[in-house]
């Protein structure tokens, strides 16, 4: 009963997959084929423009990355920040051949974008997300084997596009850790802690992606009604957690009755936003969550959400990762970067990606622009009260409105910590 009511009071209730209806029929407005047989799919205005575009292709590279991630973990939180590692990736593709540079090409999805400067659009997106008023950084950072001499027709269009240089290993691992970290202490602000983790012997191609983010949401949450209050991790098991609370809380809300989960979108300063994935059930598996995530479903979310007023409680979070990626990224049809690539625009010497590293930060709290929603949101009028409660496991994607970018998500199952 709840999905029909959601759907005659807020006219919230989500289709699932934006080409297919839940019986996997055509929908009635889906586009006609043409003479071929083949679909023809109108593009949307918003994928058009040349950045928003790329910021789809890495995302939808994002969303990959997350689930081949949260496969090999299923019981553990996830934090990530793909766009670091999509741009590591994409700058190591300046020094492949064309075999090798296909492979990493297809898994940031530039084989369906017809766009002659990746690299220059890349740069443009770069600045855009990380501009001062996101609170969002992002830096990535190739390491070369010690000794390698590197050509300069790989490194100048390297810092023109990435605006990174390069780093060659000296060989002395207690060395190499601190230059590491007081590169990322540098990139980030101080915001992320400094590894303790030796670099590994042995490194031909080491990837290094850093990001962190604390974010400021539109309205403040008070801080005198945070409280302790129960997170159910599962059926029996719950655990007490500092929760944000706010009575009257404006947000964008929609019921995905194909998901069986409830999908709240919370605004934050800076032309960013959060859409939180709650399913209906603490025993629901997120599996069929993740597997629907792309650029273009949630793209669709932005603009079927509608805004209401709700009773809204929400984890106080704060998390870091740091790990490797490398058995993700080799899941994902990129192994043939670590078994015989051919990286001859950048030096004569057989070399082969070894590791990818990922450092990452993540926090919100009560912090916020203003105690009052923005005067433009005017709530759709409910009969009866509506309730959201981050009070179980869900999964949370962090876009930037402006491009569509994915720059987090993250699936927290204890948000105690990773």
């Amino acid at each position: 009963m709840q999905a029909l009511v959601l759907l005659l009071w807020t006219g919230a209730l989500l289709a699932h997959s934006s080409c297919q209806d839940s019986a996997g029929s055509p929908q009635e407005d889906a586009p006609a084929p043409d003479t071929t047989g083949v679909p023809v799919e109108e593009e949307d205005p918003f994928f058009k423009v040349p950045v928003n575009k790329l910021a789809a292709a890495i995302s939808n590279f994002g969303y990959d990355l997350y689930r081949v991630r949260s496969g090999l973990s299923p019981a553990a939180n996830v934090l990530l920040s793909p766009l670091s590692v999509a741009t590591a990736l994409s700058a190591l593709s300046l020094g492949a051949e064309q075999r090798t540079e296909s492979t990493i090409h297809r898994a940031l999805y530039y084989d369906l974008i017809s766009n002659p400067d990746i690299h220059g659009t890349y740069k443009e997106l770069l600045a855009a997300v990380t501009a001062p008023e996101k609170n969002f950084k992002s830096a990535s950072r190739i390491i070369f084997e010690r000794k390698l001499r590197i050509k300069s027709s790989f490194v100048t269009p390297l810092e023109k596009s990435y605006g990174t240089r390069p780093r060659i290993l000296t060989g002395n691992p207690r060395l190499d850790l601190q230059e590491v970290n007081n590169w990322v202490q540098a990139q980030m602000k101080g915001k992320i802690a400094r590894s303790t983790q030796e670099i590994p012997s042995g490194v031909s191609i080491l990837l290094l992606g850093v990001a962190h983010f604390k974010g400021q949401w539109v309205t403040k949450f008070d801080s005198r009604k945070t409280s302790l209050q129960d997170f159910h991790l599962d059926e029996e098991r719950t655990v007490r957690v500092p929760m944000m609370s706010d009575p009257k809380a404006i947000l964008r809300y929609g019921l995905d009755s194909d998901l069986n989960c409830k999908i709240a979108q919370l605004p934050l300063t800076g032309s960013m936003s959060i859409i939180f994935f709650l399913p209906l059930k603490v025993t629901q598996n997120l599996t069929m969550i993740e597997e629907s995530l792309t650029s273009e479903f949630i793209h669709d979310i932005d603009r079927e959400l509608k805004t209401i007023q709700a009773v809204l409680t929400i984890p106080k979070l704060k998390l870091s990762y740091e790990g490797e990626v490398t058995k993700s990224l080799q899941e994902m049809k990129l192994q043939s970067l670590f078994d015989s690539p051919d990286f001859s625009k950048i030096t004569g010497k057989p070399i082969k990606l070894t590791q990818v590293e990922h450092r990452s930060g993540f926090e919100w709290n009560e912090d916020g622009a203003g105690t009052t929603p923005s005067p433009g949101l005017q709530p759709a009028r409910l009969t009866f009260p509506l309730d959201y409660h981050l009070n179980q496991p869900f999964i949370f994607v962090l876009r930037d409105t402006d491009t569509g970018a994915l720059l987090f998500i993250g699936k927290i199952l204890d948000p105690r910590g990773i």
